[in-house]
């Protein structure tokens, strides 16, 4: 009976906890970006759907490549009105910055609510660049000079770029600014001559015929790029993608936990969500939390562990 009574007693907690005051929703990234995006968005699903008792307010903690919120989430040990939502500095970060001392294996796993992915912008009024041959070669004439705009040193588009450096055979100088959406505009603005950036940063600008796409860096085509080749098939073995998730901190209740994973859980299922997936060309085919979430995580760990030793620390960092 006792035994009954407890489990009664946890159950009743479960189905009561709520947040209690407003919810920090960190996003380890500048204004305007993927990430920024995809925070404003889900508060605002939040808010229109009253699927909370309190609000979400986004926060913007974009400094050394998101090395300023992942030690704001540190020091939110056992705090349960905060959560991150974040992109692959979320492993990387870490691992090059070691003096931050931060497990990001011991945050609460909440929800993965998406893969996003890679492509190679240019501008649109660069009609000699055509596909990626032109495209090499229009950066090895420049011979370094070639100004491919980014998010900063150890951030994905980094890693990314020195990537192709390695595969393709030339050298670019990497502009950094505040954020995806900053990168987007300059390139339209010829401030740079590529980017590298997910497709909701340069979305707005492709519709409007400013922006061509020359290449995903995807397993295979996918919507709405379908007249864009991957980088295999075209010979250069470069894949990449970028996780879309959400995090609390460590020492996080399990009733809070609970709450938050069936709130992602709902948003993800939502039409809403699925269309923005599909509009934007990110893969949400499937819900990630709990313990699938965190094998997923470490498993992504060691991927960008092998990705930074093979291209080198130093390649990324001088970036």
């Amino acid at each position: 009976m006792s035994a009954a009574a407890l489990a009664m007693s946890g159950t009743a907690a479960l189905a009561e906890w709520q947040p209690r005051k407003p919810v920090e929703l960190i996003i380890m990234a500048g204004t305007g970006g993927g990430a920024d995006q995809i925070a404003r968005l889900l508060q605002g699903l939040i808010q229109k759907n009253g699927m909370s008792p309190r609000p979400f307010i986004p926060i913007n903690k974009p400094g050394g490549s998101g090395a300023e919120a992942l030690s704001y989430m540190k020091g939110k040990e056992g705090d349960n009105h905060t959560l991150l939502v974040a992109l692959n500095s979320f492993y990387t970060t870490p691992l090059i910055q070691e003096e931050l001392e931060i497990d990001v294996t011991s945050f609460a796993p909440i929800g993965r609510m998406a893969m996003d992915t890679f492509l190679l912008w240019v501008n649109a009024e660069n009609e000699d660049i055509t596909d990626l041959d032109s495209y090499i070669a229009a950066v090895k004439e420049k011979d370094g000079a070639w100004k491919v705009g980014g998010t900063g040193m150890g951030q994905e588009d980094s890693i990314l770029t020195a990537m192709m450096e390695k595969e393709l055979g030339y050298n670019v100088t990497y502009i950094p600014f505040p954020g995806g959406g900053t990168v987007a505009k300059n390139l339209v603005g010829n401030q740079v001559d590529s980017t590298v950036n997910n497709p909701s940063e340069q979305m707005e600008f492709w519709r409007a015929g400013n922006a061509k796409p020359l290449v995903q860096f995807n397993g295979e085509r996918t919507a709405p790029f379908e007249d864009v080749p991957t980088a295999k098939e075209l010979g250069a073995d470069i894949e990449y993608y970028m996780q879309r998730s959400i995090s609390g901190p460590a020492g996080m209740d399990p009733e809070a936990i609970a709450w938050y994973q069936n709130l992602f859980e709902e948003l993800f299922n939502s039409e809403e969500w699925q269309a923005y997936c599909e509009s934007d060309g990110l893969t949400c085919e499937q819900f990630l939390t709990g313990d699938d979430l965190s094998a997923f995580h470490e498993a992504q760990l060691k991927r960008h562990e092998e990705l930074i030793e093979s291209v080198g620390a130093d390649a990324i960092m001088s970036k």
